[in-house]
């Protein structure tokens, strides 16, 4: 997660404990066998949220085995933990009130600038998944070739874009470079930063590391250290993201980076989870009485799930109320929203021969109608609707950085647009001196390997949009955001090095096989700077569309029997306010 701190909840959701006296709700796959509890383990009465639960889901159970705290990374002594149904987070009894990491369901709240991961394959060396916190064993796991997250693969479409913000768009300004926090997965050696004590864990996922300065400390600490990163013992060697800046649209931090594209291939798939096994566990149940009274029910999240035909797979008891299924699917989607704002459409037939926009229930009507109150036999397969609204509350985030409100909260109705919208939140943001229609309303899917943007239109119903995405994925609303952005005419300016020419030709010999090779149109295109001793050119483009055309034909183009390279070059920024380095006075950085 990008930042640890405690999050607000609304009461009665998932993401938030039981009230005392309430029936318990029956756990699912997602939050397994955690840590300590066995077939031995037993559950007292929950635990009511309380102010530093951070939008965990506590349940007290009984230890059968050695277990260690979650937050302080100390042995739990005694029999009694407390277990979140949703991320499986354990701690102590008193580490309750002071707990500071935020639960898996809430990690996209706390994201302040959406940034893409880039995974690849993790290895063979335990780690621990930064979602469901369990161990990542074999080729079922994978890595952040950039920030360092560990997760399994199946668990990857829930984390959210909170990896490490490495440079800047054109239009984008920082005034301080922060830490960026990543959870678990330290060092042996690791001690914390504040207290001096050893912080790292090789049995469970605790304490934090700065991905920038290499800093670490306990959850419960790190709220003491300075906010402002200052990048270490090599930051004379690193430039912090102020000082790069990229006008990118489409390209990936494969792109960018040059990290190596064949394994990014294989890692297209892994959202496309295999339908046939338990998705949310990672370890076989063991049999005994009381699971012999549960039975698995696949669970969809939406449209686009029944199309491909993935699901959650959860596990109730036989006899179930409707109500507990909602909230055992809400947990196994890590979706913190209340339970009363979700129903349940039973699936007629198996999920790969519906094609068509109708979804029929098992008695064959529409799914616009609620599944019975008596769902003491559920369905083998579920989908997991959002109750339509007439009225809501949506966030509207400031693209620019500010230290005053991050969010303004409007409440919509079924004839609210994004102009109406756009008119609120301008004043609540704090530029209520400009004018509503000098800026964008912008939808934003923060998925874990992509981040995807949309401008949206004027008159565009705003309900009707939350409405539509809902239906189509209820965890893709969940990583969605809508952004304010300022109109700008800001010069697009995207710089492409091309390799694998020809050595020592003169200029206009270049020019030429360019044009000839690439077909590059003049007046959008031109040569900025030539390296002869490498065969390799600049090309300063005025369109991104260009720009991704002569990327992406240059892999697929050879020159004297040489196949050409291209690489996409940042801006180094000579002068900025968080540098702590003295970059170059060049204008573009080849490293």
């Amino acid at each position: 997660m990008a930042e640890c701190s405690g999050a607000a909840v609304e009461e009665g959701s998932p993401a938030s404990s039981p009230l005392a006296g309430k029936k318990k709700a029956q756990r699912s796959p997602g939050s397994g066998s955690g840590p300590g509890s066995g077939p031995g383990s037993g559950s007292c009465r929950p635990r009511p949220r309380g102010g530093g639960s951070a939008g965990h889901s506590f349940r007290r159970v009984t230890l059968t085995k050695p277990t260690f705290c979650h937050n302080c990374s100390d042995f739990v002594w005694g029999l009694v933990g407390f277990l979140c149904e949703v991320c499986n987070l354990m701690c102590h009894e008193k580490c309750l009130k002071n707990l500071r990491v935020t639960c898996s369901c809430m990690a996209p709240t706390l994201v302040q600038v959406p940034v893409a991961h880039c995974f690849g394959p993790a290895g063979q060396k335990k780690r621990f998944c930064c979602v469901c916190r369990k161990p990542t064993e074999g080729n079922a796991s994978l890595r952040c070739e950039v920030c360092e997250m560990h997760v399994h693969a199946d668990c990857s479409v829930f984390s959210c874009a909170d990896c490490r913000l490495c440079h800047l768009d054109g239009t984008q300004a920082l005034d301080t470079l922060q830490h960026h926090w990543r959870e678990g997965n330290l060092p042996s050696g690791a001690r914390c930063a504040a207290c001096r004590r050893s912080c790292g864990s090789s049995d469970i996922l605790a304490g934090l590391r700065c991905e920038w300065c290499a800093v670490t400390s306990h959850a419960a600490c790190y709220v003491v250290l300075a906010p402002e990163c200052r990048l270490g013992r090599l930051g004379s060697m690193i430039l912090p993201p102020a000082a790069v800046q990229l006008c990118s649209r489409n390209y990936s931090k494969m792109h960018c980076y040059r990290i190596a594209e064949g394994s990014h291939h294989d890692m297209d798939t892994l959202d496309e989870v295999d339908p046939s096994s338990p998705v949310p566990t990672k370890e076989t149940p063991q049999t005994s009485a009381s699971e012999s009274a549960k039975q698995a029910v696949r669970v969809f999240d939406g449209d686009d799930a029944v199309k491909r035909g993935t699901f959650r797979l959860i596990s109730v008891p036989r006899v179930t109320r409707k109500e507990e299924l909602v909230e055992a699917a809400l947990r196994a989607f890590y979706l913190p929203d209340p339970p009363q704002h979700f129903e349940l459409h039973g699936l007629a037939a198996a999920p790969q021969c519906l094609h068509s926009e109708d979804i029929l229930n098992r008695n064959g009507t529409a799914d616009n109608k609620p599944p019975p109150k008596d769902a003491s036999s559920p369905a083998d397969a579920w989908v997991l609707r959002a109750t339509p609204q007439d009225t809501e509350v949506i966030k509207v985030y400031a693209a620019w950085f500010t230290t005053g409100l991050s969010h303004a909260s409007i409440s919509i109705s079924r004839n609210s647009t994004v102009d109406s919208v756009l008119k609120e939140a301008v004043v609540q943001l704090g530029r209520q001196e400009k004018d509503s229609s000098d800026f964008n309303l912008v939808e934003v899917h923060m998925g874990s390997k992509q981040v995807l943007r949309q401008v949206l239109t004027g008159q565009e119903l705003l309900l009707v949009k939350l409405q539509e995405i809902r239906k189509v994925s209820l965890r893709q609303m969940n990583q969605t955001r809508f952004y304010a952005t300022e109109k700008s005419n800001h010069v697009i300016q995207v710089s492409l090095l091309i390799g694998g020419l020809p050595l020592l030709l003169p200029r206009e010999e270049y020019t030429q096989l360019v044009q000839e090779h690439l077909s590059v149109k003049s007046h959008l295109v031109t040569m900025s700077h030539m390296y002869g001793s490498q065969g390799a050119v600049v090309l300063q483009i005025l369109c991104f569309s260009e720009a991704e055309r002569i990327y992406m034909l240059a892999k697929d183009t050879a020159v004297g029997g040489k196949q050409l390279s291209s690489l996409v070059i940042p801006d180094v920024m000579v002068t900025c306010s968080t540098c702590h380095t003295s970059p170059s006075p060049s204008q573009h950085s080849l490293a």
